[in-house]
């Protein structure tokens, strides 16, 4: 199965919704206090709100009032949650060994919850148990909404100055190997999810606090979300269980928290339009215009379904537009040291042509099939042992490929230092070529492609959101 985090983002993805609906039955919510009655209250809710919901989250302690009814009514309340919408129980568990792996069991065995908050204080061994499979997930207290958290989550526990709710977010991120270890921030506590999401661009944050508790949606958002547009969770129960119509109320929050996420983008896409200078706002508006860049439904290689595809190949079939992209290569290129130019076939070839005859720069390249006749060589062109090439691509997604390429160079006996590419659509920016060696250069990143064209009206948020989701990207 895949980890608690790739289930729970498939979801997000599915409804475009970041909302966490809260099943808390309040004793004074009820008709009567029964079992009978709590189940109702759930099933009702989950009814009304399950098209907006990202995730639900019992709270355990209003089920374990009523002893082993109200235990009957949380495994069925559960139960009846459908298959695709992830359960986080609400039970702050914190203890270790046995007790542990049973309170595991009863929550994910047992009762079938997806995911549990999990209490710290007896440190690593009383989380372990919750994570040991990575389908199921733990969100760990980290900086809670209440007042009184102040006297111990904000003790100074290094010579620093180091917060025990940073001490925690740090443990957290080296526990985390699974995808499946999360951390409770409250969205009342703004600048506490700042320093978090600052100390761990990844981690998923649970962020209560939002309507009963007046928590501000749009400071917490902007705060604690990450680079993608994901990472946060927010759960609010008593302000959609006792409004006048559930379902309205829910549709509304998923629609102000997206208003915030939209908000928090549009700030971002600013400072990027405003950084693109006239020549790349006008060659991005041709990339769209010739088809490079197309946005629907696309099966990749992989077999995944993409919302964007780049097709970069379409540039040969405009020699103008052709000559002009090379002109922007040369830009890169001249602040590098090498003799020849290696682009990688297939899609690197009329690149580097265009390039080599704009530039003047002697080209050569790496054969994709072994050449079994003639010369057998590996490597075409003419060059000498120990020059120095530059490798030429399209774009980069993962640097496999480009490895690939360089490595026939290598052995070829030439040296390659730089990559240079038109379009970085990569999740880490070069930083998997780096740590072979090489240097990443690029005229652009996706990411800031897709923000230019949502503020220029050429894409709606909603489909920058998907695209950013599906590609990792901010």
């Amino acid at each position: 199965m895949d980890p608690f985090f790739t289930f729970l983002e498939n979801r997000i993805k599915k409804v475009d919704s970041l909302l966490c609906v809260g099943l808390d039955p309040h004793p004074e919510d009820l008709k009567e206090l029964s079992g009978q009655a709590l189940r109702d209250f759930c099933l009702r809710l989950v009814d009304l709100t399950a098209e907006s919901a990202a995730a639900f989250k019992p709270n355990a302690a209003f089920f374990e009032s009523l002893g082993g009814e109200g235990f009957r009514a949380l495994e069925e309340a559960i139960g009846y949650i459908p298959d695709d919408i992830p359960v986080i129980l609400d039970v702050k568990r914190g203890d270790i060994s046995s007790t542990a792996r049973a309170y595991a069991q009863a929550a994910f065995q047992t009762l079938g919850a997806d995911a549990v908050t999990v209490n710290p204080y007896l440190g690593k061994d009383a989380v372990m148990p919750f994570i040991e499979d990575p389908a199921k997930g733990a969100f760990v207290l980290c900086k809670t909404s209440n007042a009184g958290a102040v006297e111990i989550q904000d003790l100074q526990v290094s010579p620093t100055g180091q917060a025990l709710f940073v001490r925690i977010a740090q443990l957290v991120r080296e526990w985390n190997t699974g995808d499946n270890l999360g951390l409770v921030v409250g969205a009342t506590q703004v600048k506490s999810l700042i320093r978090v999401r600052e100390f761990d661009p990844e981690i998923w944050i649970l962020a209560p606090g939002v309507g009963a508790q007046g928590g501000n949606l749009g400071a917490a958002i902007k705060a604690g979300l990450r680079e993608d547009g994901l990472g946060m969770l927010m759960p609010i129960s008593r302000s959609i269980s006792r409004a006048e119509d559930p379902a309205s109320q829910a549709r509304k929050f998923k629609e102000d928290i997206n208003a915030a996420r939209d908000a928090r983008y549009q700030e971002k896409i600013k400072l990027a339009q405003d950084s693109f200078s006239a020549e790349q706002k006008a060659i991005a508006d041709q990339l769209l215009e010739m088809g490079c860049i197309q946005f629907g439904e696309f099966t990749l290689k992989s077999g995944q379904v993409s919302p964007i595809y780049i097709d970069l190949r379409r540039l040969i079939s405009d020699p103008a537009f052709l000559n002009r992209i090379a002109l922007v290569y040369c830009h890169l290129l001249r602040k590098l040291d090498f003799a020849h130019l290696a682009p990688l076939p297939y899609a690197g070839l009329p690149i580097a042509s265009a390039i080599s005859l704009v530039g003047g720069w002697s080209m050569i390249y790496s054969r994709k099939e072994d050449k079994n006749y003639g010369t057998k060589a590996q490597v075409e062109g003419v060059f000498l042992e120990g020059d120095r090439a530059v490798v030429i691509d399209d774009l980069v997604t993962t640097g496999g490929s480009k490895l690939e390429g360089i490595q026939k160079l290598l052995e070829n006996g030439l040296e390659v230092n730089d990559i240079v590419v038109l379009i970085d659509r990569s999740q880490d920016g070069g930083q998997e070529l780096l740590s072979h060696g090489y240097n990443l250069h690029s005229y652009f990143t996706l990411s800031g492609l897709l923000d230019y064209y949502q503020q220029t009206g050429q894409i709606d948020p909603g489909l920058a959101r998907q695209i950013n989701s599906f590609l990792g990207t901010g």
